[in-house]
């Protein structure tokens, strides 16, 4: 994740990445934009390299030998939208949780979720009162990449605050709605491929609809040719 910024130094992440950066003798960045950011701060030159995304050829490996998540329901329609919540922002804030649980339950009544929910969103859930998951809404327990990668894979759509997820869901041709302000991803924003959306959005519905029907897919890869583990 070399050169990758949100911006928001109040994600732990953000922090880890300025200080390992600048620390490094040599830096591997996924994506141009990642270079531009280093190279702002003052870090270019031979150290710097332009690898790609070790996470595109995880997905191009494991593709074949993803699993169904064992705890989901033998039976249900589709298409179906994956939806995640875990970041501290949208959980520990009472008034931004109780928003996107209001959206995701708007748009349970016009399409089938999967929930893979987090522990840190099941214990901030129990504690507000009016903040209850709609029963349409289909929850399991989290899952492991390569079950994920299975939901991924037969999803339509990818609702989430993830910065990994945001990743998958353009490596797997999906269309992403991000509950954030802010993404260290921004090259899938300015693309078209993800859409940041606020918790308190009125137009829920519409971002979606639109998402869908005007998404295109795209043949290459803004985060190269799935070999940057070999050119690392």
């Amino acid at each position: 994740e070399a050169g990758l910024r949100s911006f928001n130094r109040r994600m732990p992440e953000e922090i880890n990445r300025l200080l390992t950066d600048h620390a490094s003798d040599i830096l591997f960045a996924p994506t141009t934009t990642a270079i531009k950011n280093l190279k702002s701060e003052g870090i270019s030159g031979n150290k710097v390299r332009l690898s790609g995304d070790v996470m595109y050829d995880a997905t191009i490996y494991y593709k074949k030998r993803a699993r169904r998540p064992k705890n989901l329901q033998k039976k249900f329609k589709k298409p179906f939208t994956l939806c995640t919540i875990h970041r501290a922002e949208n959980t520990d804030d009472t008034t931004r949780l109780t928003a996107i649980v209001k959206q995701i339950n708007q748009l349970a009544r016009h399409t089938t979720i999967i929930l893979p929910l987090h522990p840190r969103t099941l214990a901030a859930l129990k504690l507000i009162k009016g903040a209850e998951l709609d029963n349409s809404v289909q929850i399991i327990p989290p899952v492991g990449f390569l079950e994920m990668t299975w939901l991924l894979a037969e999803c339509n759509l990818v609702i989430t605050d993830s910065g990994g997820l945001q990743k998958e869901a353009y490596f797997h041709k999906k269309p992403c709605i991000t509950i954030r302000e802010e993404t260290e991803w921004v090259e899938l924003v300015d693309a078209g491929f993800n859409k940041l959306v606020s918790p308190f959005e009125s137009n829920f519905l519409k971002i979606v609809d639109e998402m869908l029907k005007n998404f295109i897919p795209e043949s290459s890869s803004l985060f190269g040719d799935g070999r940057a583990a070999n050119k690392i």
